[in-house]
């Protein structure tokens, strides 16, 4: 038979293979975080007809090349593309896009899988999960302080909407205004400042300014409220220079300390920030500007950050961080398994994976509010497609031919 046949019938079966490799990438071109798909084909054995000869060392003749006949084509490999696909921005917080290398982490039935499909909701439980197949995607949970520890095993990330109520007492309070230097002495001037306590309790402590001498005022500090002590009344004295800006202290705070009999934390002590305060010829007008306590929120929203940080937003203004996302990346990410819905499984030639935050160790950033789309080029795969109709239509004329020639040998003995 005709070695012709067998070349030809190879690489009819091939360019099918060909055919189905452009026809899923196209059928794709709209999945969210697809990556194509790239054939590459090899020439099969190649039978030896005659190794040849060197040349003749006394300079008589040169040497002859071998002859080789070959036997058709194989498949080479299908290889998967892992190229950056375009951003497609959805509004949507909890819809996340890698920029560069990496892949979410979701735990599957029976292992870990990995996907560049960064569509996310929150379940009913409050975890965070992908809401087509309802894997938990993977990182770390902050603890009650808002602190990740990324050494920690992975776990699902829990955000409780509508709940963790949230106040943060007040550690820090500023005030600004002006102390009028023209004012007699042992002449007072009251301000309040507002003081939340751990539990979210509002507490109003009353600041007394006394004018002691010149550019002097002495502090003190009181509250109406039986729940709450002031340490220490007097809280310090602020004197002002010939041009009316605080000279001291010289940090330019004052530190006022209460004890809580209320289950609050306590003690609690609150610097005041006296740095903005002037003493001109002007009206005594003193007023908090500031301070960083909260009362008590409930969870309401979440944001994620580039680098995988998901802060949770209160109802109070409140924000914390309430969990990190994880990013894995491998040595070869064509080593790859596909699974179905968007997902990959290790083989034994991924390598070794690493696991961190995003951002880090060559691991790519995160787009909260985006999807990543298919890497599909269309002009590409309608090229790769006539390549393949060309090459099974030439094959498909071979076979032709060489029936036609086996038809004619069957014929020389009518």
């Amino acid at each position: 038979m005709l070695r012709s046949l067998v070349s030809a019938a190879s690489a009819l079966r091939f360019h099918q293979t060909f055919m189905d490799v452009v026809a899923n990438n196209i059928a794709n071109v709209n999945t969210t975080a697809f990556k194509s798909s790239r054939i590459t084909f090899q020439e099969m054995m190649n039978q030896l007809l005659s190794s040849g000869s060197g040349p003749d060392p006394n300079g008589g003749r040169g040497g002859v090349n071998p002859i080789q006949l070959g036997l058709g084509m194989t498949l080479g490999s299908v290889d998967t593309q892992f190229t950056q696909g375009g951003l497609q921005a959805t509004g949507r917080a909890s819809d996340l896009a890698i920029q560069g290398d990496g892949f979410f982490i979701f735990q599957g039935p029976n292992q870990q899988l990995y996907s560049r499909d960064g569509t996310l909701d929150v379940a009913t439980d409050g975890t965070l999960v992908n809401p087509s197949t309802g894997l938990h995607v993977l990182g770390w949970q902050a603890d009650a302080n808002g602190h990740v520890d990324t050494t920690q095993p992975l776990s699902a990330i829990t955000i409780p909407l509508g709940q963790g109520l949230m106040a943060r007492a007040t550690s820090r309070a500023a005030l600004e205004g002006n102390l009028d230097a023209s004012a007699a002495v042992n002449s007072q001037v009251t301000s309040s400042v507002v003081v939340y306590d751990s539990l979210g309790n509002v507490h109003t402590i009353t600041l007394t300014f006394t004018k002691a001498d010149n550019n002097q005022w002495n502090v003190s500090a009181s509250e109406d409220d039986d729940s709450v002590t002031i340490d220490t009344a007097d809280l310090g004295t602020l004197t002002f220079d010939s041009t009316g800006r605080l000279e001291t202290p010289a940090d330019g705070s004052l530190a006022l300390g209460i004890t809580l009999s209320n289950g609050a934390t306590s003690p609690q002590t609150v610097t005041l920030d006296m740095s903005a305060l002037t003493q001109l010829a002007d009206t005594s007008e003193v007023a908090a500007s500031s301070q960083d306590g909260v009362g008590a929120g409930e969870l309401i929203s979440f944001e994620v950050t580039t680098d995988g940080e998901v802060i949770g937003v209160y109802s109070n203004g409140f924000r914390q961080t309430v969990g990190q996302i994880a990013l894995a990346s491998f040595r070869n990410p064509a080593g790859l398994i596909k699974v179905g819905e968007n997902l990959y499984a290790e083989s034994v030639n991924t390598g070794n994976r690493t696991v961190g935050a995003p951002g880090q160790g060559g691991r790519g950033q995160i787009n909260s509010g985006y999807l990543e789309m298919s890497n599909v080029e269309l002009a590409t795969q309608f090229t790769d497609m006539i390549r393949a109709q060309r090459g099974f239509q030439a094959n498909s004329r071979v076979i032709t031919a060489s029936d036609q020639m086996l038809q004619e040998l069957v014929n020389l003995i009518r």
